[in-house]
């Protein structure tokens, strides 16, 4: 009986080597039929040259390279109060970046608003204490100062002026403390207004669809050719990214690094008046020229504008369906530069400092005239 057994389990064993062994054999809940046993189930490029990357990621790349490390993270501390009228101290995070090789740093100034503890974090993690040498609040800028150990390598600074809509972007920053985070995309739109959490109105900003969230303000905004154009600043919306942010231009900012430079007191003036832009046909239709400008219907008392005599408007008329002042000047150069879009006065203020003078080129009685203005501080705050 025992031999029976054995002899019936080794043909069986032999049944199966054999079977087995023949060529192209398979399992069938491997799927025989489903995948080839020669065909690679994965494949790659013929070609690995520059790792497959283009022209602009190898150019993201290497604006990012050079960046990253001048870009830093602001951690500010204010002390309130609570209902127990007990002090605690509350932590604020936001970003900045080197603008010279001695440790200035540009950053926002609601990052370090009502600060009395300001800790820049660099890229190598070293930490400093900052000095906070001046604060811009009407264009949300503050400059801040360390004294780096070692060598640091300062961001350069583009012109704002020359930028155009559909013009490629990079922000960098530290969004929800995430460090050294680069994000792309186009200037959306120029010259945006917008209302800051103090409800100042921040003017001519430029608009990006490149992600900004919390964390990101006072980071760098740059250009294709890695120079700053902007200080990233204030989101569309409350939480995060929405395909709306806004950046200060560049060149406010240098307008305060000039003044600490000269030692002025970072102050903005206000020319004083308010109105309309104006051109075409509607400017034709009140006797001024098709060039148009800026048409001056209100002067503020005490303000530059009224010191000097810029005439306001006497009456309205409606031409059409838009109702028009008649009788006041009409600002169509500012500096020499026409004044062809709402925030034309707005952009030559924000390039001034009180105690400077500002030449306007008028349109008054039907000749072209130029006076100068000394600008001084306290102008109302509706007018430009």
């Amino acid at each position: 009986m025992k031999a029976r057994i054995l002899i019936a389990a080794a043909l069986l064993i032999a049944a199966f080597v054999l079977v087995t062994s023949r060529a192209g054999w398979r399992p069938a809940f491997l799927g025989r039929d489903a995948i080839s046993s020669s065909a690679p189930l994965w494949s790659g490029p013929d070609s690995v040259r520059g790792a497959g990357l283009s022209s602009d990621e190898l150019n993201n790349i290497d604006i990012y390279k050079a960046a990253h490390t001048a870009t830093v993270n602001i951690t500010s501390t204010v002390y309130r109060r609570n209902f127990f009228f007990e002090v605690y101290p509350v932590k604020e995070s936001g970003s900045g970046f080197f603008v010279n090789a001695e440790g200035l740093i540009i950053t926002n100034n609601h990052v370090i608003s009502g600060s009395a503890d300001v800790q820049v974090t660099l890229h190598d993690q070293t930490r400093y204490k900052a000095e906070i040498l001046e604060r811009d609040p009407a264009n949300d800028l503050a400059l801040i100062r360390i004294t780096p150990k070692a060598k640091v390598t300062p961001l350069l600074l583009g012109d704002s002026e020359k930028l155009q809509v559909g013009q490629k972007v990079l922000a960098i920053g530290n969004p929800f403390g995430l460090e050294g985070t680069l994000t792309t995309g186009i200037i959306s739109s120029m010259g945006r207004d917008i209302r800051d959490e103090s409800g100042r109105t921040l003017e001519g900003m430029v608009q990006t669809d490149a992600a900004i969230n919390p964390g990101n303000s006072g980071g760098p905004l740059l250009d294709s050719a890695g120079s700053v154009i902007g200080v990233n600043t204030a989101i569309y919306g409350p939480g995060g990214n929405i395909g709306i942010g806004f950046a200060m231009p560049i060149n406010r900012a240098k307008v305060m690094l000039d003044a600490v430079k000269a030692g002025k007191k970072m102050t903005r003036p206000r020319l004083g008046v308010s109105g309309t832009l104006i051109s075409g046909d509607l400017a034709e239709a009140i006797e001024l020229p098709a060039q148009g400008g800026f048409l001056v219907y209100d002067v503020a008392d005490g303000s530059p504008a009224a010191r000097v005599g810029i005439r306001g408007a006497r009456r309205f008329v409606v031409i059409g369906n838009v109702e028009v002042g008649i009788g006041g000047d009409l600002i169509m150069a500012i500096d020499g530069r026409a004044v062809d879009r709402p925030d034309a006065i707005s952009r030559a203020m924000s390039r001034k400092l009180v105690g400077d003078s500002v030449e306007l080129t008028l349109f008054r009685n039907g000749r072209s005239v130029k006076i100068t203005v000394p600008l001084t501080a306290g102008a109302a705050a509706e007018a430009l």
